[in-house]
């Protein structure tokens, strides 16, 4: 007979609960009935060793977290600033936490390769407030990226160049939709869209690729008043309410992220009343150089639609992302776009001059070590 792992039950709870299974969608996980995890759960029963393990391997909890008497206090690294209709959002998936930590590890090794270059500080990095102008910061943000108001070309194309602007500043500009390279372990846009993490020599903004490609520009700018603000968090540039910690740094950045991309008076100056929302959007993303969807999320700013039209118009673009996504693309052109071109830069220039073993760059690069040279080729580093 295997032998019995001696769990805590309150802790299978937790662990499974922490990773959003319900008891059924875990038992056909781990291949057993749900009736077991509800009897492991209860404490009737214990999982065998093997059961055990499998439980953690599928839930991403570190084993020995089975065996505490209780669940741990588990604090985030960076300020959560998500909310759904103004409430505050409680819990983290595992599948956020992981992509914190990472993250965060990167930007350490990247910190620590700035100060061994004698980098100095970026003066930019909380240079505002939120009594500031949201005039003077989206100036700013304008004339440190070097990128002026787009007279043609299209919102992906104006996007292309804020981020190239934003890595030529020294902002390390990551996207992914998914944790590491595991396709399994996907980001829920319904969870957060971006994140922002400030740091005078290496800030880092982080975009949910999850998202539908028309909203990401504008957490791209929302993403970049927080480090203009110095203010690190989690964000879903919802919006936010007054008695909510952090409305107020929310809000701000939503000022500056609308105004930046469809300045108010021109929108209200262009804005046809009379004319179907369809039309308004069209004509106007073409204006500005948006996309649609960021229109849209003007309009519902200064009052033109309601916030059921804006959520029905955004779930529509949404689905129709979900619907004509097709493989994963290119490997290295989207592992460059989860790496940020300023680190994969670094970390390549270590690596091939010999500064670096291959195996610590490739594990920081989610590229194993023989496919450096062809990583950096593809993205002409």
């Amino acid at each position: 007979m295997a032998t019995q792992a001696l769990v805590n039950p309150e802790l299978l709870s937790w662990a499974r609960i922490r990773s959003s299974f319900s008891e059924s969608v875990l038992a056909k996980k781990i291949n057993v009935k749900v009736e077991k995890i509800l009897a492991w759960e209860n404490g009737e029963l214990k999982p065998t060793f093997r059961q055990a393990q499998n439980f953690a391997r599928v839930t991403n909890t570190p084993f020995g977290f089975l065996f505490l008497p209780a669940p741990p206090k588990e604090t985030l690294p960076i300020p959560d600033l998500r909310t759904v209709d103004g409430i505050h959002l409680d819990g983290l998936s595992t599948e956020l936490r992981d992509v914190l930590e990472q993250v965060l590890h990167k930007q350490d090794w990247y910190r620590d390769y700035l100060l061994s270059n004698d980098e100095e500080a970026l003066p930019f990095i909380g240079k505002y407030n939120v009594n500031s102008s949201v005039a003077d910061v989206v100036n700013n943000i304008r004339e440190t990226l070097g990128v002026s108001i787009p007279l043609r070309g299209t919102w992906d194309e104006y996007q292309r160049d804020l981020i190239a602007g934003a890595e030529a500043a020294g902002i390390l500009v990551m996207r992914s939709g998914i944790v590491g390279n595991n396709t399994h372990r996907k980001l829920q846009v319904s969870e957060f869209r971006g994140f922002a993490i400030s740091d005078n020599l290496a800030p880092i903004i982080f975009i949910n690729s999850s998202d539908a490609p028309t909203a990401r520009l504008f957490t791209l700018i929302h993403e970049l008043a927080h480090l203009w603000l110095g203010i690190s968090g989690i964000s879903d540039n919802a919006h936010s309410q007054g008695k909510i910690a952090h409305a107020k740094e929310e809000k701000f950045c939503n000022a500056v992220a609308g105004e930046f991309l469809v300045p108010q008076n021109l929108l209200k100056k262009l804005w046809r009343e009379n004319d179907s929302l369809i039309n308004n959007l069209s004509i106007l993303a073409t204006k500005f150089h948006v996309s649609k969807l960021v229109v849209a999320r003007r309009a519902l700013d200064v009052g033109f639609i309601s916030n059921e039209t804006y959520r029905e118009y955004y779930q529509s673009e949404l689905e129709a992302f979900r619907n004509k996504s097709g493989g994963g693309g290119d490997f290295y052109r989207t592992a460059g776009a989860k790496n940020s071109t300023n680190f994969s830069s670094a970390i390549v220039s270590e690596a091939l001059s010999g500064r670096m073993l291959l195996r610590d760059a490739g594990q920081l690069l989610g590229v194993a070590p023989h496919a450096i040279q062809t990583y950096a080729r593809k993205l002409a580093l």
